[in-house]
């Protein structure tokens, strides 16, 4: 059985004065190509959203429409993306924090409180906790997973245009085994992840680095089982209401 969101820690830190609450939370760490992406998001009161819950529970169209919606009544969002080179130049943990770090910085209301999935986050400027399975007892981590998720998969579905050959459209960045046989018989892409393990093992000839290129673009992605150039890693701000996208 699905359920949504209890928002237990909101009522909790309304009661005790907290009314702006921000949640955060990060998708993409376990991927082997495309960006980590993190979101932060504050949550009106009212009013409430119905379907809030992790996003891994929801189908692509719910998360579409829930995405739209958060966007739509929310008191602020930001959205940042880590992309594959920097994870492989700083290292995922470091980047998946900093990610963390930059979107609930990057919020264009301040909160008066921070709940984050998982991740403890230290020196940040308003009080913060961290909380395992956060997205179940928060509507704002649950909301921010919401974002992280439908913005990463969208990106992904455009980079599959581009790498056909990988199944992005289906897998997105995560390896299935059309994945790894695409990566065993070309190599990785510009956007793949050089430093995750068995990544490397594949990188003698990428796509670009003048090996034909077959045609695994026709098949479709399975069920999920087992870098970008170097250039400088750039922010870029989506505006149209309260809420920020930085890369």
């Amino acid at each position: 059985m699905v359920v949504d969101a209890s928002g237990l820690m909101e009522i909790r830190l309304s009661g005790a004065g907290f009314t702006r609450v921000a949640g955060a939370d990060e998708v993409g760490r376990g991927a082997l190509a495309g960006p980590l992406v993190a979101a932060a998001v504050i949550l009106p009161e009212e009013p409430a959203i119905a379907g809030l819950r992790d996003s891994k529970l929801c189908t692509a169209l719910q998360r579409r429409r829930l995405a739209r919606r958060i966007k739509e009544v929310a008191l602020a969002v930001c959205i940042v993306r880590v992309q594959p080179h920097r994870i492989d130049r700083e290292g995922l943990q470091r980047c998946n924090l900093q990610a963390l770090r930059r979107a609930l910085t990057g919020l264009p209301v301040d909160p008066d409180f921070v709940l984050v999935d998982c991740f403890k986050l230290a020196r940040l400027p308003w009080p913060a906790l961290a909380v395992k399975k956060a997205d179940v007892v928060s509507r704002s981590v649950a909301a921010a997973s919401i974002v992280a998720k439908d913005h990463r998969d969208a990106a992904m579905r455009r980079y599959h245009r581009k790498y056909p050959q990988y199944g992005f459209a289906t897998n997105v960045g995560y390896g299935t085994r059309h994945h790894w046989r695409a990566l065993d018989e070309i190599g990785p892409s510009a956007i793949h992840r050089r430093s995750f393990f068995g990544v490397e093992n594949c990188a003698r000839g990428g796509v670009g680095a003048g090996r034909e290129v077959s045609d695994l673009g026709n098949r479709s992605g399975d069920s999920q089982d087992r870098r970008e150039p170097q250039r400088k890693d750039k922010s870029s701000y989506e505006r149209g209401g309260p809420r920020k996208v930085r890369g």
